[in-house]
């Protein structure tokens, strides 16, 4: 018995939301002044370090839940299964249903219940939760799904990850340019297959890290200090994914018995450009290689940081053939990694 992913689906808004659309945007310093250069200024260097140029926002009448089921629907029907057969559906995601223009978040019932519910799947043996991880949620959901196929308590789950990002930042702030909005989908079964998942590798850093993700007031002074918005501390959050992903990423490897030499493509969590490129290239050099050609495909530069869609999307892209001079052959070693609020980070080695 291996454990594959036999089937993918993905959400990508309509709504294009370029760099230059920021431009009549009012951005300030945490301590609430203006930038002391122009917004052309700001979108230049943003996107010199994030490579992003524009990200994807859902119209104004779509929630996270909605995207999330339309990601679900082209899943369950590229992996041509019956949705009745689905022991488990697992909804990462960090904020819950978010309303244009509300300040609140809706999480009950929880995403997956609504997934399901829009599914019309009736079997109550099919459990539907949600899982709070961070950026890392979807590929958590996949190793957590495996479990349970290992245990003998599933044949067949549904691993969603799903975010509108765009409705929890912050206008004033310049790092909400990174974020946008987007579901991703995928079953993962038992099969007879050869392949699948090889190995995992999970953690959480807690005693220093569990902050460098927040949700804290507008950079506008002026504004309700009730209302939160998704912050962070981007130079800590470089220097920690720097330090421990590669070498998780390594620890992965090692327990799937694999040669880098034999990895094809790392699909890492799509939040900077610079930062998944030092990571690749301090994984490979604690291995004492050089980055291959090819090896980290990118979807950030349009798509954005859709959080725990990112991953889900890239595959589905990926597998599809839909991403220009790149794409996942029957056979290729894939390594999957993450890292994100909490502080997590995760990764797992798949055989295509």
């Amino acid at each position: 018995m291996n454990i594959r992913i036999t089937g993918s689906g993905s959400y990508i808004p309509n709504r294009v939301v370029t760099n230059a659309d920021f431009a009549k945007h009012l951005f300030l310093d945490d301590d609430g002044t203006p930038l002391s250069y122009t917004n052309e200024v700001v979108t230049e260097k943003f996107k010199q370090i994030t490579g992003i140029e524009e990200r994807r926002y859902v119209e104004e009448n779509l929630l996270t839940s909605d995207i999330a089921y339309f990601a679900a629907q082209k899943a369950i029907e590229d992996a041509k299964i019956d949705p009745e057969t689905l022991d488990y559906i697992i909804f990462a995601h960090n904020f819950g249903n978010v309303k244009d223009g509300a300040i609140q978040t809706d999480i009950l019932p929880s995403l997956a219940s609504r997934v399901k519910h829009s599914l019309k799947i009736k079997n109550p043996k099919c459990v539907a939760y949600d899982i709070l991880f961070g950026c890392p949620g979807w590929v958590e959901g996949v190793i957590q799904a495996q479990a349970y196929i290992k245990a003998g308590m599933a044949k067949r789950c549904l691993v969603i990850g799903a975010e509108t990002l765009s409705r929890v930042v912050d206008p004033h702030d310049r790092d909400s340019m990174i974020y946008s909005d987007g579901a991703g989908a995928s079953i993962i079964e038992a099969t007879e297959d050869e392949g699948g998942i090889l190995a995992h590798e999970t953690a959480s850093y807690t005693f220093e890290e569990a902050y460098f993700l927040f949700f804290g007031n507008s950079f506008n002074k002026d504004h309700d200090p009730d209302v939160r918005y998704i912050k962070m501390y981007g130079r800590k959050i470089y220097e920690f994914a720097l330090s421990r992903v590669p070498q998780a990423m390594k620890e992965c490897l090692e327990k799937s018995g694999v040669s880098i030499d034999n990895v094809k493509k790392i699909l890492i969590h799509q939040a900077n450009e610079k930062m998944d490129e030092a990571i690749v290239q301090r994984f490979y050099k604690l291995h004492g290689k050089s980055v291959p050609e090819k090896v980290m495909p990118m979807s950030i530069h349009t798509l954005g940081n859709s959080s725990v869609a990112t991953i889900p999307t890239l595959y589905d892209l990926l597998i599809k053939g839909q991403l220009e001079d790149q794409g996942l052959n029957k056979g290729d070693i894939v390594i999957f990694a993450s890292v994100g609020a909490g502080m997590n980070i995760n990764a797992f080695v798949y055989q295509i």
